[in-house]
């Protein structure tokens, strides 16, 4: 199994194809940028996450990056390679977010999260529960009730997996995030075991009776999110 970790090129990240929007955070000394990139390369968009966590500063406004990738296993920092039997044609990448293996694919909505964790008071754990309860309430919109796993981080439907996370904590700030399975070909999960559990069951939006593509959903995962944030843990007056 060849695991790539260098990235060939940028494309579709902030600065080429994409929307903008800044929206309202709790404190009026900064805000948080959400950045709709379209389908952008995994490792392309990993380094800019990294490049763009290695140059803010305590002026840096937040940012969400709502993307979703091509089809693409990757092994997190702690990732066992006899979690994947057999990759096929799909290409794998060994990433420096948490967790074990996972699958990501068209038709997913992959949220990115580029918080400061100091100026909210906000510890890791608490920010694992805040992306598992905005799916939560995502789901909760169409009548879908869903819950996290406290020894298995994501959001589950039943047995079944509709949510994986994976997060790096890199010089006070946080990013890689979530992955919310929305309209895709699940097929690939079963060349993996999913987060590191075999059998693992996987589930998506649509099955579950949602009607919403994913860019509709993305975007409202997001305002959830960002609500969850300001009520939560605002930016503290400095």
């Amino acid at each position: 199994m060849d695991v790539t970790t260098a990235p060939t090129r940028l494309t579709g990240l902030p600065g080429a194809a994409g929307t903008e929007r800044a929206l309202p955070a709790g404190a009026a000394r900064a805000s948080v940028r959400l950045r709709v990139l379209g389908q952008t390369d995994y490792q392309s968009t990993w380094i800019a996450m990294r490049a763009f966590t290695d140059a803010r500063d305590d002026h840096t406004p937040d940012e969400l990056w709502l993307t979703e990738h091509p089809a693409v296993f990757t092994l997190g920092q702690a990732g066992r390679a006899e979690h994947l039997h057999d990759a096929g044609p799909i290409p794998v990448v060994g990433s420096d977010r948490g967790g074990q293996v996972t699958y990501h694919g068209p038709g997913q909505v992959i949220l990115y999260v580029l918080i400061a964790l100091r100026p909210r008071g906000l510890g890791v754990r608490a920010l694992v529960r805040l992306l598992e309860q905005a799916v939560i309430e995502c789901l909760g919109e169409f009548a879908v009730p869903a819950r996290g796993q406290v020894d298995a981080p994501g959001v589950y439907v039943g047995q079944a997996k509709v949510a994986a996370l994976g997060l790096k904590i890199r010089r006070g700030a946080s990013y890689h995030g979530l992955a919310l399975n929305v309209d895709m070909d699940l097929t690939p999960f079963a060349r993996i075991d999913p987060c590191g559990y075999p059998g693992l069951a996987v589930t998506q939006t649509r099955d579950l009776g949602i009607d919403r593509s994913p860019q509709a959903i993305g975007e409202l995962l997001a305002q959830r999110l960002l609500t969850l944030l300001d009520s939560q843990y605002p930016i503290r007056p400095r």
